[in-house]
């Protein structure tokens, strides 16, 4: 039998085992639940003296690990199979989103503190990310044990009065980058646009900047699962993606293949959150925001729940992307509101289904609504919010895109 470590910010919380069937167990430690500031793994596994087998360990730890095509690349570089996520957590799972980190049971417990960085020329940097559309997370590097979820080219790193690094053994990143793919010319515009949008309607989002690397525009968005004291001592914040409280395989992220639908995701801030009224409606503020500008991805990994001490809160919202600036994209809703089969025929008959489906006022859902789309529609007025961005072209597609659904909804909900 196999043996990771599980440790939170440093503390051991328990053990994620592997049999010979390749089955996963993950089991706290007494030590750790018997403490009075313990907090669980997950929703998803309760604190509790129980192991927890298979399926119902393996949405949490599988979610941790990328998704698609990096989990792919990153294990043929490995020499592992890409359907084994107790060997690929034992090989890059050192630096998580959140505040998990898994190490054998051999390795020396993490050093809380720690700073060793390795800092990159530009050069350097160049050279990286060329190389990660074939070589994710810098996966099988000497020093480097790296995770983030998702399918997008990503790179955490350290920044510090401009300079870029590589963490190194516990060193918390701080930054991710994320270059733009060649599938995807004008990504990074696109998401920055979006991004900045959201902020100046009043959403709840984390900075991003935009960084040429050689040729390549970058996005460069910062940590929200990071704290940062007056000392400069960064530590991390435990998160977990809808998908990992809710049970779901990170495989079931899209409700048409038996993902989590929108009901499920308030009802888990209803129970789950300590502030649920809040984040509740600021859920429905991000829900409405991704139909606005036309994102049919939103889907249960893109939005998260983060723990500090004894709160549990909605996270910042992140990957907001208008996905109908290309469109060969499908355009049906990764979580469907009232059923709609298409992001762009969702109407206010809609948005009044899902209300009822999730037991919110739909008087108070409707002033959202229209609220978003007045706010959108002026927001991008601002010139400040498009020439935020590296390219016009893409700029203006995503802006039209985006004040014509805003009118639209904002006209027909009168």
């Amino acid at each position: 039998m196999k043996r990771l470590i599980v440790y939170l910010n440093g503390e051991r919380v328990g053990s994620l085992t592997e049999d010979d069937s390749g089955l996963i167990e993950f089991r706290y430690a007494p030590e750790w639940t018997g403490r009075s500031d313990a907090i669980p793994l997950s929703r998803s596994l309760p604190l509790q003296g129980g192991t927890f087998r298979g399926k119902h360990a393996r949405p949490f730890f599988a979610g941790i690990l990328p998704d698609e095509e990096p989990r792919k690349l990153i294990a043929a570089i490995l020499g592992i199979s890409e359907r084994n996520d107790f060997a690929m957590l034992e090989r890059i799972g050192g630096e998580c989103a959140g505040a998990v980190s898994l190490l054998p049971e051999d390795a020396p417990a993490p050093v809380m503190g720690e700073t060793r960085v390795r800092e990159l020329s530009e050069r350097e940097l160049e050279e990286i990310v060329t190389e990660l559309p074939r070589r994710p997370l810098m996966a099988g590097r000497e020093g480097l044990r790296l995770s983030l979820a998702g399918a997008q080219s990503k790179l955490p790193v350290m920044i510090r009065n401009a300079a870029i690094a590589l963490p190194l053994g516990n060193t918390p990143s701080t930054h991710i980058i994320k270059p733009e793919p060649e599938r995807f010319p004008g990504l990074v515009a696109n998401e920055v646009l979006c991004m900045m949008l959201a902020r100046a309607v009043g959403l709840n989002v984390p900075p991003v900047t935009v960084r040429s690397v050689g040729n390549r525009p970058c996005i460069v968005v910062q940590r929200y699962d990071r704290a940062i004291d007056a000392n400069g001592m960064v530590t991390r914040v435990h998160q977990e993606d809808f998908c990992q409280a809710l049970g779901f395989p990170p495989e079931r992220k899209y409700q048409q293949e038996g993902g989590p639908l929108i009901r499920d995701c308030i009802g888990l801030l209803r129970e789950w959150s300590t502030v649920a009224a809040l984040d509740i409606r600021d859920f429905l503020d991000g829900l409405i925001f991704n139909v606005l500008i036309g994102n049919a991805d939103a889907h249960g990994k893109n939005y998260s729940i983060l723990y500090r001490k004894t709160e549990r809160r909605l996270a910042p919202f992140y990957d907001l992307v208008c996905t109908l600036a290309w469109p060969e994209l499908s355009k049906t809703p990764a979580m469907k509101i009232g059923k709609s089969e298409s992001i762009e025929t969702i109407t206010p008959a809609h948005w009044q289904k899902m209300a009822g489906e999730s037991r919110v006022g739909w008087p108070m859902l409707r002033e959202r609504i229209a609220g978003l789309c007045g706010k959108c529609v002026d927001a991008l007025q601002d010139e400040a919010v498009l020439n935020a961005v590296n390219d016009p072209v893409m700029a203006e597609r995503v802006a039209g895109i985006i004040q014509e659904r805003a009118s639209s909804l904002l006209q027909s909900m009168k």
